[in-house]
Order: C-alpha cells, then sequence, then structure tokens
C-alpha cells in the first residue's frame, strides 16, 4: 500500500466514525418538550461553569439557546442545531441553526450556542428576521471566557452577546459568524 492508500483509509474512516457518532442527532427532529429540555440543561451547565452567568442572564431582554449543535467537517463542514428563544424566562419560539463552510477543516465536535440580546430593539429585529444570519442581519459579539470562566457585565456593551461552551469532538474554533437561524413551528 502507498502512503496515499493509507491516508484515503484514514480519512474515509474517519468520516464513517464521525457519521456514526452524531447521526442520532441529525436524524432526529426533536419536539419542542425534548428541546426545552436541552436547553435547560445548557443552561444549567452555563450558570453553574460562569461566574456572574445568573446576574447577566437576568439583565438579559432574551436568549436564544440552542443545546448539542452538531459540527463537522472535511474541506466543507457543516453544523446543525434546534433550540429555544426565551423571554422572561418561557420558551416563546423555537429555531435552528444551519452553516456551512469551506476551507481547511476536518473532525467534528458537539457544542451548545447562546445568543443574548441586551436591548429590546436587537430582540425585535430578530424574532422580525427570517433566516436572521449572524454578521449579516446583527453583529454578535462572541465573548471568550477567561481562565476564571467569568463574565464582566460592566464590559459588555453589545447589543447581541454570543457564547459558544460545552464543546466535546475533535474540531476547532469556536464561531457563529454567517450562521443561518430559522424559526420552527413546534
Amino acid at each position: 500500500m502507498n502512503c496515499y492508500t493509507i491516508k484515503g483509509i484514514a480519512i474515509y474512516t474517519l468520516i464513517i466514525l464521525v457519521c456514526s457518532v452524531f447521526s442520532a442527532d441529525i436524524g432526529h427532529t426533536a419536539t419542542a418538550e425534548e428541546i426545552d429540555a436541552g436547553v435547560n440543561a445548557a443552561l444549567n451547565r452555563f450558570e453553574k461553569d460562569v461566574n456572574g452567568a445568573k446576574a447577566f442572564l437576568d439583565s438579559a431582554k432574551g436568549m436564544l439557546i440552542i443545546p448539542k449543535v452538531v459540527q463537522g467537517g472535511f474541506i466543507i463542514g457543516a453544523e446543525y442545531g434546534e433550540g429555544a428563544l426565551r423571554i422572561g424566562g418561557k420558551s416563546v419560539a423555537y429555531y435552528n441553526i444551519v452553516a456551512a463552510s469551506f476551507g481547511y477543516q476536518i473532525g467534528a465536535q458537539q457544542k451548545d450556542v447562546m445568543l443574548v440580546f441586551m436591548t429590546d430593539e436587537a430582540l425585535r429585529k430578530f424574532r422580525a428576521g427570517e433566516n436572521w444570519q449572524a454578521g449579516a442581519d446583527g453583529t454578535v459579539a462572541v465573548l471568550n471566557m477567561g481562565a476564571e470562566g467569568s463574565i464582566d457585565t460592566t464590559k459588555i456593551k453589545q447589543p447581541i452577546v454570543g457564547f459558544v461552551f460545552g464543546q466535546k469532538g475533535l474540531m476547532a474554533g469556536a464561531t457563529i459568524e454567517g450562521s443561518k437561524f430559522t424559526k420552527l413551528t413546534k
């Protein structure tokens, strides 16, 4: 066997492995109750792992939480997940996230994505848009947590703040730029 054959077999094996690991989540359309359970779990993780999270989230006008977003790629990448828009602690609508990418990438991961709407205007524009796209329809400031994992609310001045957390898998990069969010019927 030559070097190219071995690389081809390794890549093919990786793709099969990635597809088998994440296929259950991709092939299943969740019910509202299943989405809410996932959202609750993601919020609990976020509040437990990030100092100041509860106070920060309490000051928000609304938040979109999409737990277990599945992302994978080999040259061409894609991601998908379903979540809930919460206002006043209650789910008021359900959305999915879809993104595609092209470039040097290989691997798969599962992550939680949260958009926090700090102003009524930002929340209104998000809810009014169809296929709302991060970066095009609204600027999202994605915050990286420091070593101590805390939020400094005095420095956050953006109308929409994004978080990517709970990553599990083999893919680097925490971005939501270019992701499309579409309202679901549940």
